[in-house]
């Protein structure tokens, strides 16, 4: 069976299995005090040109999310987040597990806009009775987002001008980074990222590694005990090195970047092969999903032999369904589609 189902149905880079391999026998610390994690630490702060990043590598995404926005929230506030954001939609309410809310604006092609982000704040604060409501303490947001669309770098700049005026981390998703560093379309940067934001996370699950999550706080804004209350969510390792030998694996060299301009290669030539047969996609996306127009009929025939996701109904008979690539995409995988749509 074709899979172009997720990023994270295959394992991990051969590169990243090779050094866990060779790796494997050496005596180390745990919880990420071991010399691998710290070389991967360092990596990472030279590719965001931020010497005084605290990087910090966590077990999965969910757990990252919720981890993060717990640590950095207070009792009384909540996490603004699009209407489509991941944590709003696909995580379980892992966010609302911790005792925080997720306060939902409306998006536009799953982007939170400056000025929707502006005119919610504004009539938060206006509203004389806010103090009965859950405090905006944090803005989220994801890039890629859940459709698979990237912040201009005027975009995300907007947004965190608007966090700044009013007092708010801006925290960005990083799950799929990789794939939005290396888009074709993309004019943001690691160091723009880490300049704008005040802590982001670079996705390793999706991006080649077999599991785990970099998390950059880029303004010395660490929250106390965060390695303590990381444990309280279950996402410390006792065998930090996993996490750490992948990312360094994946920051020498430009791994991490090549397999993700790759995963972009395939993309695209995915996008060319359903335009050519006069499919209509959802929207537009420039990174590692595609979200194609499908009759029922057509979705019910390829699931006998393609893996991929349904996503939402698109009215009348058809359907919106993404195809992801990813690192591991390989062109006969892609042909091989071809032949079947």
């Amino acid at each position: 069976m074709l899979s172009f189902e997720s990023d994270y149905t295959t394992g991990a880079h051969p590169t990243v299995l090779r050094r866990l391999s060779e790796t494997n026998l050496e005596p180390l610390s745990g919880y990420g005090t071991d010399p691998y994690c710290e070389s991967a630490r360092q990596k990472i702060r030279e590719a965001c040109a931020c010497p005084e990043a605290d990087v910090r590598f966590l077990v999965g995404g969910t757990q990252t999310n919720s981890t993060i926005i717990a640590a950095l929230l207070r009792d009384t506030e909540g996490v603004i987040a699009a209407k489509t954001g991941h944590v709003s939609l696909h995580e379980a309410g892992a966010v609302e597990y911790t005792g925080h809310k997720v306060l939902e604006i409306p998006q536009e092609n799953g982007k939170i806009q400056a000025d929707v982000l502006a005119d919610y704040l504004r009539s938060f604060y206006a509203d004389e009775a806010h103090d009965h409501m859950v405090f905006p303490g944090m803005v989220y947001v994801s890039h890629p987002t859940e459709y698979g669309t990237l912040y201009t770098k005027a975009e995300l700049t907007a947004v965190a001008e608007v966090c700044r005026t009013y007092g708010l981390p801006l925290f960005l998703d990083g799950a799929r980074l990789g794939y939005g560093l290396m888009s074709r379309q993309a004019d943001l940067t690691l160091s723009d990222i880490a300049r704008l934001c005040d802590v982001f996370y670079i996705g390793g699950t999706k991006v080649g590694a077999l599991c785990g999550e970099a998390v950059v706080f880029t303004k010395n804004n660490t929250p106390r005990h965060f390695m303590t209350i990381t444990k309280q969510h279950g996402a410390l390792l006792a065998k930090g090195r996993l996490l750490g030998v992948q990312f360094d694996a994946l920051f020498t060299d430009g791994l991490y970047f090549e397999i993700s301009r790759h995963a972009i290669d395939m993309a695209e030539r995915l996008k060319e092969i359903f335009a050519a047969k006069g499919y209509e996609f959802y929207m537009d996306s420039p990174t590692n999903q595609q979200f194609v127009i499908l009759t029922n009929e057509k979705y019910a025939e390829l699931k006998e032999s393609v893996a991929m996701t349904w996503w939402e109904p698109y009215g009348g008979d058809c359907s919106v369904v993404r195809f992801a690539t990813s690192w591991s995409t390989t062109e006969e995988e892609v042909s091989l589609l071809e032949t079947l749509i």
